[in-house]
């Protein structure tokens, strides 16, 4: 069974951009169904929750502050309790308080989930592990994208991306566990 004690769920890019037009094909078709569970189950729980949204510092980027793509997707918003950090990079720990406003709120751990897999999520969990943080990775509400292969060509699909990248943070940086193991 879980240990909710000191847990800080922490939501990730869970931004519009990530379903734009033209944008590679994703793998997880319950990102949302899963990750809004995980948001109902904090909030009626009474559990800290820190957003997190990328800001893009790229002109013309989707995650850019002035693109519509980089709206909270429907459901994703923060509610006023909450907090939220703003990143520019790939990481929620570098260039934020993130760190300073987990040792305020007295956390424990730091439960992850959201957009996407082998970036954002896998370099959020990395640096949280490297800076002592006991991380969790909730695998099933995360989610990433095809990737064009550039040693053989052709394309990886999103769900190889995800299975190796969950598998790695598991080796050495986080806790797995599944939305089974959390409602």
């Amino acid at each position: 069974m879980f240990d909710f004690d000191g847990a800080v769920l922490l939501p990730i890019d869970m931004q519009k951009a990530l379903d734009w037009p033209g944008r590679p094909r994703r793998g997880n078709p319950k990102l949302d169904e899963n990750g809004l569970k995980l948001l109902d189950l904090w909030r009626r729980m009474g559990l800290p929750i820190i957003h997190v949204r990328h800001d893009s510092e790229e002109e013309g980027s989707l995650w850019h502050a002035g693109h519509p793509g980089n709206a909270m997707r429907p459901g994703f918003e923060w509610a006023m309790h909450e907090r939220i950090v703003v990143k520019s990079v790939n990481s929620a720990f570098i260039g934020t308080d993130l760190d300073l406003k987990l040792r305020r709120m007295k956390a424990k751990k730091v439960v992850c989930f959201g957009w996407s897999t082998d970036m954002c999520v896998s370099t959020t969990v990395r640096t949280g592990a490297n800076m002592g943080w006991e991380t969790i990775l909730v695998h099933d509400a995360c989610d990433c994208s095809d990737l064009p292969d550039p040693v053989n060509g052709g394309t990886i699909p999103a769900e190889e991306i995800h299975r190796i990248h969950v598998a790695t943070l598991a080796a050495e940086f986080c806790e797995i566990v599944g939305m089974a193991d959390l409602i």
